[in-house]
């Protein structure tokens, strides 16, 4: 996510735009949730498809990559507040609560909360901070607030305790699938080797063995060969598909086309 106002540095953000907007490659560190004031909300990675609207909200899973749409509805504004549940203090509900999870969570990773009063009345409290940026909340107060969306979301969902408490590393998934399904998405190869339950070096030692060569070069070639078949098959323009493709400016990816092809893009079609 980016240019979000920061309620709390790092907790507790209101976001706020007037025409649509489209953010490539979010990756989301920690737990999050989400409240859509207005305007409509969605959030695609490669196995799921999420949307809401105003009043509705949505748990969102520490690492995972997306691509997120934001939408003014009706000739109104898009607003969304959102919390960024942080697992340090994740942790300290957890010892303060005694709550132990010994299962890794396997449930779904985007989950729409239903609405209920608690919930609401919960985001309500926040708006006049939102609304008065200069009266800013102190950190002992934000970590109060955070701790009472914990609490209530629990209230809603008792099965949210899995989903919320297990502090278990990630697990070794497997390399070739997930590299297949994300190569796109514009994240440095640390964050790679985070996401797929892999140090920076394991990462690098498994992606050479696999795919026999670097990550990077790699990551260059899948982008370049799925351009050429876009181009090609589907009659897109590269002005069209090259933020899609993980790369930073029309520039770079048209010098990059043609540096491997032989042509620009344009003298493809």
């Amino acid at each position: 996510m980016t240019n979000p106002t920061e309620i709390i540095p790092g907790v507790i953000f209101f976001s706020y735009y007037s025409a649509i907007r489209k953010e490539k490659s979010c990756l989301f560190e920690h737990n999050t949730l989400i409240l859509q004031v207005s305007g409509n909300f969605l959030f695609e990675t490669p196995s799921q498809r999420v949307s809401m609207e105003q009043g509705e909200m949505l748990l969102i899973r520490k690492n995972q990559l997306g691509d997120i749409t934001k939408t003014p509805l009706d000739g109104g504004d898009y607003q969304t507040i959102i919390i960024c549940l942080q697992e340090d203090l994740l942790r300290k509900i957890a010892l303060e609560e005694q709550i132990e999870i010994k299962e890794k969570y396997t449930g779904p990773l985007n989950v729409l909360i239903p609405g209920n009063d608690f919930l609401h009345g919960f985001f309500q409290s926040i708006i006049p901070y939102v609304r008065n940026p200069e009266e800013k909340i102190t950190t002992a107060m934000g970590m109060i607030k955070v701790k009472e969306a914990v609490q209530l979301l629990l209230h809603s969902m008792p099965g949210l305790r899995e989903f919320l408490f297990d502090f278990s590393e990630p697990h070794k998934i497997d390399l070739e699938k997930f590299m297949l399904n994300n190569f796109y998405f514009n994240v440095p190869v640390e964050k790679f080797a985070q996401l797929t339950g892999r140090s920076l070096a394991g990462f690098k030692r498994d992606f050479q063995k696999q795919f026999s060569m670097p990550p990077r070069q790699w990551l260059q070639e899948k982008r370049l060969t799925e351009a050429r078949r876009l181009i090609e098959k589907k009659n897109k323009k590269a002005s069209a598909i090259y933020l899609d493709l993980g790369f930073e400016s029309l520039s770079h990816f048209s010098h990059s086309f043609k540096k491997k092809f032989g042509k620009a893009p344009t003298e493809w079609l």
